[in-house]
């Protein structure tokens, strides 16, 4: 893996995704691979389609990361058995730049039932933008966490897993 882009979605100030970006990041760098976590609740990320979306820098930041990135992993939370509007705006913002790159997930949810909620989203990167979807994601319950809002270890080996499966999937070009 040449450099890993986290796109962390939630918006919400007290988020459990955004934690789990922050974890994934640190876990990425103890294994020195290089990476940028965006925490789109620090940007200025306007709505798909609206005038200020075609200039907006922090749109652009992200892209030139995603572009430079062999492999994106979006961190977001789960909400009516989907992933939060903010990772579609994303992909609708800066579409093209997930050609032929390496996707991974991290979800958490309110429950073990949405288990499958990434899965729409990760077929509309695959057909629109043949991007390659790694097959093993990270999706936490709160089962997954202890008492002291930290991870349960099974968490934490399932999270140094997806590293590993992302790190055996790569894209040649020819």
């Amino acid at each position: 893996m040449k450099h890993i882009t986290i796109i962390a979605t939630s918006l919400n100030e007290d988020s459990k995704s955004q934690n789990l970006a922050k974890l994934f990041e640190s876990h990425l760098i103890d294994e020195k691979i290089s990476c940028e976590r965006f925490d789109i609740r620090t940007m200025n990320i306007p709505f798909c389609g609206s005038s200020e979306s075609w200039g907006s820098k922090d749109v652009m930041i992200i892209k030139e990361s995603v572009e430079r990135s062999s492999h994106i992993v979006f961190a977001v939370p789960v909400y009516n058995y989907y992933v939060n509007s903010a990772a579609k705006n994303i992909v609708e913002l800066i579409s093209r730049a997930f050609t032929k790159k390496v996707i991974g997930f991290i979800c958490s949810a309110g429950g073990s039932s949405s288990y499958m909620s990434v899965m729409s989203f990760a077929n509309h990167l695959m057909l629109d933008f043949r991007s390659i979807i790694v097959p093993r994601f990270l999706y936490v319950d709160p089962g997954g966490w202890n008492d002291d809002k930290t991870l349960k270890s099974e968490i934490n080996d399932r999270m140094r897993l997806l590293i590993s499966d992302l790190g055996e999937i790569q894209v040649i070009e020819s």
